[in-house]
């Protein structure tokens, strides 16, 4: 019950503070009371006047995610009030919005730059938008590489130094194409993912087998051991963690999984430093 009564709170302070203007409609005749009328916020959101007055009043009734989508856009919602919409309305977490920022904060540039072991920023659509310099010493350089091909999909899928083990490279590709569809399955209507697919789906009968499967990864982890030159092999555990302020965003961190590799990563840490 609270959780209604929060809701129908909520959606009348938002629908308050927009006038008809806001949204490219005339104001005509006198209103008792500012803000959009409920008959104007469901007609511009596709919704009945009825379902949408029921909503607002907190009844029992269901929308669906791209209703309520539309009933963001229309009223304004900031990234933030559209979350804290689908979390009262459908307890639980707003689908990604197609539109990824691929911008790094400030604080993440730090986090990064701190950081004594490898890690990278990637976007829901997996593509690289922020890396150390651990990164590039032990894994790639995506400095060196255009915008548009850093995507960790992509990258991993088509790598050769992947391919090397036939038996190796399809319990990677499995995992892989798991984690990607369900990314895929969070944010609609994305155009980057649509052209992975397509890419994919036309080169890769691995990938074409494994897309078709009902195998779903929700979670981005693992371990791989990754040869360095001048050092040897390091094996590293991953994980991943989402970046609160930036929706769609993922912190990528590569831990060392026993203390042979951490003192290789020590030493490649200190050849860095020393310019080597």
């Amino acid at each position: 019950m609270q959780r209604r009564e929060e809701l129908t709170r909520f959606l009348k302070t938002v629908r308050a503070r927009l006038s008809p203007a806001d949204v490219g409609l005339r104001v005509g005749e006198r209103r008792r009371t500012k803000g959009m009328r409920r008959e104007e916020v469901a007609a511009l959101a596709g919704i009945s006047v009825t379902w949408y007055t029921w909503f607002e009043q907190g009844r029992d009734v269901q929308l669906s995610a791209q209703t309520l989508d539309r009933l963001s856009q229309t009223l304004r919602l900031s990234p933030e009030e559209r979350e804290f919409l689908f979390a009262l309305a459908q307890h639980r977490p707003a689908p990604l919005s197609p539109g990824v920022d691929r911008a790094l904060t400030p604080n993440v540039q730090a986090l990064l730059a701190a950081l004594s072991i490898p890690a990278l920023v990637m976007t829901s659509d997996w593509m690289v938008i922020g890396w150390n310099k651990l990164t590039a010493r032990i894994f790639r350089d995506y400095e060196k590489m255009p915008a548009s091909e850093r995507n960790l999909f992509k990258i991993l899928m088509r790598g050769a130094e992947y391919q090397r083990d036939e038996q190796e490279y399809r319990q990677l590709a499995r995992r892989l194409i798991a984690r990607f569809k369900w990314d895929y399955s969070r944010v609609a209507g994305n155009g980057t993912f649509d052209a992975i697919i397509a890419e994919m789906e036309a080169e890769s009968p691995i990938f074409r087998e494994y897309w078709s499967e009902p195998v779903i990864v929700s979670h981005f982890e693992g371990v791989h051991t990754t040869n360095v030159e001048g050092v040897g092999p390091i094996a590293f555990q991953h994980s991943s963690y989402a970046i609160e302020q930036s929706p769609g965003q993922r912190l990528v961190m590569f831990v060392p999984v026993d203390e042979e590799s951490a003192a290789r990563l020590r030493r490649v840490v200190s050849m860095s430093e020393s310019g080597e």
